[in-house]
């Protein structure tokens, strides 16, 4: 009996371990601990366009001749931009998003980057780095805009648009490429579009909640699909945009106008034709609601919807109904005018 316990336990001693239980190689030292730098108790940071947004990096200790850095992780190619050094005394800026940054510096173990005036382009990853020689620590933070996605394609047809064409496109309307967790949440959020189209990291997806015949068909389950990444310069779709809350307001003047008085009727008011993001931002942000079409910059009749009723399309959900793109001769719309704050 003893010779068979004393097998038992050397046989659990050799036995490999079980399935699903990770254990570290022989050799392998564990991830170090952060020594220096608190784990963020909250690692996404929620904001909007034009906001004051703050994002926490805090010591616990003051090494000697230690340096902080902030970067921040493009999507386009996933380099790390410098955006600020600071021995604790001095600090030196970089880049483009220098003249609006800065350190909180509410104590002396606070390293936390201030982001004024946020904009579209700010959104993303961000990196808070310890520099201490061989004892170097990090922590990854995510700046997150609140915002909407939309489809956009030119006036003459769908599929028009290379990746840089769509990037400008969307640069033009008060706008900016999606990212991929943009258009996902907008997907769980009840966008489905049949189309094509490209986002910032140069693949082409659509978002699809009601599964049909023209959009893959009824067998493929509801998803984002994709197209994966494509050629930039020849391949041609249409795109996804991403805007977030507006400085200003948008306002609907009535009349049958053409699309020159149009605009002529927003500069008599002090403002300007309004661009489709700043329509799309003006109904997510600021429920704008009117049955009544009205020119928009790009030469786009649109309209928004927050409460869906028969007499206004008939549509069951909320969203902004077009009109496509009529003649600019015909004088059957009002217009949508933006003045900034």
């Amino acid at each position: 009996m003893h010779r068979l316990l004393l097998f038992g336990c050397l046989w659990l001693l050799a036995a490999p371990p079980v399935s699903g239980i990770f254990q570290w190689p022989t050799g392998t030292p564990a991830p170090l601990r952060l020594q220096y730098l608190l784990e963020p108790l909250h690692p996404t940071v929620h904001t909007q366009r034009g906001a004051t947004a703050t994002l926490p990096c805090v010591l616990r200790a003051l090494p000697h001749n230690y340096r902080v850095k902030w970067s921040k992780v493009e999507p386009t190619n996933y380099r790390e931009n410098i955006i600020i050094i600071t021995n604790g005394l001095y600090h030196k800026n970089y880049g483009p998003l220098s003249p609006r940054v800065r350190l909180r510096h509410s104590h002396r173990y606070d390293a936390s980057l201030t982001i004024t005036d946020v904009t579209l382009e700010d959104e993303g990853r961000y990196r808070c780095q310890l520099v201490n020689g061989l004892e170097d620590e990090s922590i990854s933070l995510t700046l997150h805009l609140e915002g909407v996605v939309f489809p956009y394609q030119p006036s003459n047809g769908r599929y028009k648009f290379n990746y840089h064409e769509a990037k400008r496109a969307c640069e033009q309307q008060d706008s900016r490429l999606a990212t991929y967790q943009q258009l996902y949440k907008a997907w769980t959020e009840g966008l489905d579009w049949c189309n094509a189209g490209w986002i910032l990291d140069g693949t082409v997806h659509y978002p699809i909640i009601n599964s049909r015949e023209p959009c893959g068909g009824r067998l493929l389950l509801p998803g984002v699909r994709t197209y994966g990444a494509r050629d930039k310069q020849k391949d041609r779709f249409d795109a996804f945009c991403f805007t977030s809350a507006l400085q200003g307001q948008v306002y609907f003047i009535r009349g049958h106008l053409n699309f020159k008085e149009a605009g002529q009727a927003c500069r008599n008011h002090g403002a300007a034709i309004a661009k489709v993001g700043q329509l799309y931002s003006a109904w997510k942000f600021s429920q704008l609601d009117r049955c009544d079409g009205g020119w928009l910059e790009d030469g786009s009749v649109r309209y928004p919807i927050t409460t869906p009723r028969e007499r206004c399309g008939g549509l069951p959900d909320p969203g902004v109904r077009s009109f496509g793109f009529p003649s600019k001769e015909m004088r059957t719309y009002g217009t949508y005018c933006f003045v900034g704050k």
